[in-house]
């Protein structure tokens, strides 16, 4: 617990540049008694407006302010009314989002969640561009990420795959992180991974690392085998696979571990990557190694599932969670 709290005390004032896919989340909210007359579905009784709120590599920049650091976004929204909200929600929290670029060309990305109470979804609706960035677009974004970086600690680049953090940008966003020698952790989608080799940090969930090495991860053998094969091809300083119910195996150099997951109900799991990359990175620049991290990480992302929806952590929940462990 002393461990734990001087890393989380060293979070304030960090500050993190995120770099990646901005998306909102938009929730429905109602109530179902019946079938449809026209097809064989729930008729959902919807009350009250829909809740927006920051998804994506804007759910990152929220967790990274909710734990104490300051933290700037760069990202692509579309000309249009969710993009404007959620650019003001984003400052609202704290956020400088001068990095943000409108692409009249685009759409911003959103996906919408039904649900019949606080912790049964019914349906997503996604609607989304998941087409490459224009070239003129890139660029732009390239110029973003340089400027910024001379002001940051940190840099998570967090991808979900919408055309933003393409390999053809992450190589030279690497590059970039590198050469400022930053710390520099990533959330990729497996078909871009190998866009970010050479970063410091990646981090990949069970499903996500069993595509990323082209095989099944059915035992733990083969798990710690794909940890060490990827930490050797991307070049990087750690590879964090999160398992689940398993809990989070660590691989730097020399070394693997696996943290065993927090003992809690679990009523959403949307968003929690966020959460402990977020956590992670924040601990990272604090001065924690590698496995410290990925504790502060495994603690932020147990306390993380036990909200319903996309949300944010802070460190008091991450303590409380911790001391709830060892009573």
């Amino acid at each position: 617990m002393d461990s734990l709290s001087g890393v989380l005390g060293r979070f304030d004032g960090l500050r993190v540049l995120v770099v990646g896919d901005l998306m909102v989340d938009e929730h429905i909210w109602g109530s179902a008694s019946r079938l449809s007359p026209e097809a064989p579905v729930l008729v959902v009784d919807a009350s009250g407006d829909p809740e927006i709120r920051p998804g994506g590599a804007a759910n990152v920049a929220n967790n990274i302010v909710a734990l104490g650091g300051h933290a700037s976004i760069i990202g692509v929204v579309g000309s249009d009314s969710y993009g404007d909200e959620l650019e003001r929600q984003l400052r609202d929290a704290g956020v400088d989002t001068s990095g943000v670029i409108v692409d009249d060309s685009r759409v911003t990305s959103r996906k919408t969640r039904i649900w019949v109470s606080h912790r049964q979804q019914v349906v997503r609706v996604d609607r989304e561009d998941r087409e490459p960035l224009s070239d003129s677009i890139a660029e732009r974004l390239l110029s973003e990420v340089a400027s910024h970086l001379g002001e940051c600690d940190a840099v998570i680049f967090s991808d979900y795959n919408k055309g933003v953090m393409v390999p053809s940008i992450a190589v030279r966003a690497v590059e970039l992180a590198r050469a400022m020698g930053r710390v520099c952790t990533v959330n990729p989608k497996p078909m871009n991974v190998r866009g970010f080799k050479g970063a410091g940090t990646i981090m990949l969930n069970h499903s996500e690392a069993e595509a990323a090495v082209g095989c099944k991860l059915d035992s733990e053998d083969s798990v710690m085998d794909a940890g060490r094969s990827m930490l050797a091809e991307l070049d990087a300083g750690c590879i964090v696979v999160t398992r689940g119910s398993v809990g989070l195996s660590v691989f730097c150099p020399g070394s693997s571990v696996t943290i065993p997951a927090q003992s809690v109900e679990v009523y959403d799991v949307a968003g929690a990557g966020d959460t402990v990359i977020s956590a992670i990175t924040l601990a990272l620049a604090a001065g924690a190694h590698h496995e410290q991290a990925a504790m502060v990480g495994n603690l932020a992302g147990g306390a993380a599932v036990r909200k319903v929806g996309v949300a944010a952590v802070t460190r008091k929940e991450i303590v409380a969670l911790a001391q709830a462990q060892h009573e």
